[in-house]
């Protein structure tokens, strides 16, 4: 093949691999939603969602890529998905998919201690079972162009709904709960957005709810069990004969999936997934094994407790730069969309990048910045919204901020024929963002009638007001929003802005010297409002210093407005990123707004 048709071919390789991660990461609160296997803990959208993020940075270095893997897989599906792609990333031609697939089905195979039919497993042995020679089959257009056959493309698609489809009878879980496995659910997402993408023609993707239709909805009389125990995800650096290792971990816990990466030294790094009620005889094992790397772990009752809920009447989007917990937003029904968090060789939507490691990072002096979803991404995020619920309402990061609200609006005109898609530009963010969601949201769930939440989220936007309190002005800086020369002089004589989020932009409202002053200052605007109202629903953001915002700031606040319903959570991670760590803010709203 001539190199310019070769390096084409690997282009629209490259996108499709994108354009697949971004479709899985917009429909993830479907996927958390109908996951019942094997584990009914909610937890499958946002583990692929976190696992698939090292296709979206391939340089073109597998071995690279798969070491990415070995360090970001999460859960069950997130683990073996990683497995799979390890292999399938090699791709180069489309020639090569057959075998690719094949490889990457014998690696996620290997690794699962009890595999199942009705799994991801079984789309990916459809995926390999590819017609001898198709992949060579080529469509050439002007210029030296190449696209995949549009006529393949739409026979695998087909072939891989199916056995999607299959896999609402093929485990007793899924016939319970009558629904299509979300891991598989999760991966033929990828997979038809792979194939339009290669033939480009990205516009024959449908909906999954169009698709499955009501297999997507789990039924009334499936009860979730509970979940004791811990789902982990550790890396070690291991010490000894591999399958000695990967038979001493497997007997600590059930659902495991390993995953071994040998290291050109001889030492290897062992990746470990599974689900157990002793924690710490499991760290202990690790530890014993080697020298444990990577280790996280989540409470799988909590993730049950989590799972996104679906609420009637119209539902509500906003963006990741709302300060907003992700458990008040899935017990409200808040569908949120993320911008993303980037630094070194690490991009992740910033409601699920962990606070802590920005603010470390940060302080460490490393490079952080924040970058918007690609509009292919955000589209998919606005069809999942209106397959899924009868009205939506986009509360958008305010248009001065980003392109978030123009990219709706475009959307809306071309795409919303039902005019379900509503828009408001907020003209803000990070507190008074957050305040403005869930207000409505709470508003939404009692109205009689969906039609006044508009108007309702129209009034509470004029209501609401936020102060920001930075404690360095450097990372201010860093991010263009302020002269290194302010912020060097600033930070020498310890003064401090205070800002507001405003529909024109972060306004300076304020200089303070220290933080017992930025308290003060929040304090007086709050006793000024309350002339006007007898009380507030009141947010406090902290960054990196929950404990002092937790206590002396709110202990302070409930002595001026003892009636006010006082919330705590994290600050916006796209706020944070720019502000920095020791920020902390405060946005008030009248009690009368969201009492209803």
């Amino acid at each position: 093949m001539p190199h310019v048709e070769k390096s084409i071919c690997q282009a629209f390789i490259r996108q499709a691999f994108i354009r697949g991660t971004e479709r899985v990461s917009a429909w993830a609160d479907l996927l958390d939603r109908i996951n019942v296997f094997p584990v009914a803990d909610g937890d499958t959208g946002r583990n692929l969602q976190i696992s698939l993020r090292p296709l979206q940075h391939m340089d073109g270095d597998p071995e690279k890529t798969a070491k990415q893997f070995l360090y970001v897989a999460r859960g069950n599906s997130g683990n073996i998905a990683a497995l799979f792609f390890s292999e399938f990333i090699r791709l180069k031609h489309f020639a090569d998919i057959p075998l690719l697939a094949d490889a990457g089905r014998k690696a996620a195979y290997r690794a699962v201690s009890d595999p199942k039919s009705g799994t991801m497993l079984s789309v990916f042995d459809t995926l390999a079972d590819f017609p001898e020679g198709a992949g060579d089959t080529r469509i050439k257009t002007g210029m030296g162009k190449e696209k995949f056959p549009l006529s393949l493309a739409e026979k695998r698609v087909r072939a891989l709904a199916g056995t999607v489809a299959d896999s609402a009878e093929l485990l007793p879980e899924l016939r319970r709960a009558d629904v299509v496995d979300a891991g598989a659910l999760g991966i033929f997402l990828f997979l038809e957005t792979f194939f339009y993408s290669l033939a480009d023609r990205p516009d024959r993707m449908i909906s999954p709810v169009r698709r499955f239709q009501e297999k997507l909805n789990i039924a009334k009389t499936y009860h979730r069990e509970s979940e004791k125990g811990h789902c982990i995800s550790a890396v070690i650096r291991a010490r000894g004969d591999r399958d000695e290792i990967r038979r001493s971990i497997s007997g600590c816990g059930e659902h495991a999936v390993i995953r071994t990466v040998p290291e050109n030294d001889g030492e290897q790094y062992i990746a470990v997934h599974l689900h157990t009620q002793e924690k710490n005889r499991l760290r202990e094992k690790l530890a014993s094994l080697g020298n444990i790397r990577e280790w996280s772990e989540e409470d799988m009752q909590a993730q049950i407790e989590n799972i996104p809920r679906v609420h009637s009447g119209i539902r509500i989007l906003t963006d990741g730069a709302a300060s907003l917990n992700r458990e008040d937003a899935n017990a409200l029904g808040i569908t949120v969309l993320n911008s993303y968090i980037l630094t070194g060789d690490i991009s992740m939507p910033e409601s699920l990048f962990p606070p802590a490691e920005l603010y470390r990072y940060m302080r460490e002096g490393k490079k952080v910045s924040t970058a918007q979803a690609s509009v292919f991404e955000r589209h998919q995020h606005y069809q999942s919204a209106c397959s899924q619920y009868e009205k939506v309402l986009y509360l958008c990061v305010g248009s001065v901020y980003t392109g978030n609200y123009g990219v709706a609006g475009a959307w809306r005109q071309s795409s919303d024929a039902d005019n379900k898609f509503h828009v408001i530009d907020t003209g803000t963010a990070s507190g008074c963002l957050g305040l403005i969601a869930l207000s409505t949201a709470r508003y939404a769930r009692k109205a009689d009638d969906s039609a006044s939440v508009i108007p309702y989220a129209e009034k509470v936007i004029s209501r609401c007001e936020e102060y920001l309190f930075p404690d360095r002005l450097q990372y201010l800086a860093a991010g263009g929003r302020l002269s290194k020369g302010s912020a060097f002089f600033g930070d020498m004589f310890h003064m401090k802005p205070v800002i507001s989020p405003l529909a024109h932009g972060a306004e300076k409202v304020g200089m303070v010297r220290n933080r017992d002053a930025q308290m003060d200052f929040a304090l007086d605007r709050l006793k000024k409002c309350l002339h006007k109202n007898t009380s507030f629903l009141i947010l406090l953001e902290y960054s990196d210093n929950r404990d002092w915002v937790e206590g002396t700031v709110q202990t302070e606040i409930r002595k001026v407005s003892p009636d006010s319903e006082i919330l705590l959570c994290p600050l916006s991670l796209t706020t944070g990123a720019h502000m920095g760590p020791g920020t902390w803010g405060a946005a008030f709203l009248p009690a009368d707004f969201h009492e209803v």
